[in-house]
């Protein structure tokens, strides 16, 4: 069952693009928005986490930072942000426990029988590591509300 608000985001230990460790608690500090995407290089995906990237002025100015976060190795995520210009962190959740445990998984993502995913959902987490904003998508072509993401921001 998805994270609700209100809740304390549960901590993690995952790996960047370089296969560096990061945990939830560096994040505190400030607003962030975590974004769970089903696969690097995938359309609906890109247009997602490009959009997160070219909002990041506007994030920056309300004191907040964005997390991508996937079941994809950090290998495929590297060559991701690589080709997208992509400079906040995208984290890979390999064993599925930090995608579970916040959004759920997708099944047989794109057809593939046995190829599960993170489900796509956007959670806002204030400095503290509380949710102040959740959502999760009905199934994995649906993009986030931006302008939701962003009052969300604006008010946590």
């Amino acid at each position: 069952m998805p994270l609700k608000v209100g809740e304390k985001a549960p901590d993690f230990t995952l790996v960047d693009t370089e296969k560096k460790e990061h945990t939830l608690a560096e994040f505190f500090g400030k607003k962030t928005v975590m974004a769970f995407y089903p696969g690097a290089f995938t359309g609906v995906c890109t247009k997602e986490m490009c959009s997160f990237r070219d909002a990041m002025a506007n994030f920056n100015s309300l004191n907040a930072q964005v997390v991508g976060i996937s079941t994809d190795s950090p290998f495929a995520n590297k060559a991701f942000a690589a080709a997208n210009g992509i400079t906040y962190p995208l984290l890979s959740d390999v064993t599925q426990s930090v995608s579970r445990s916040y959004a759920g998984l997708f099944e047989n993502f794109a057809g593939v029988k046995g190829y599960t995913a993170s489900n796509r959902a956007v959670f806002i987490l204030d400095a503290k590591g509380v949710v102040r904003y959740a959502w999760v998508a009905p199934n994995p072509g649906v993009e986030p509300p931006y302008d939701e993401v962003t009052a969300a921001l604006k008010s946590a």
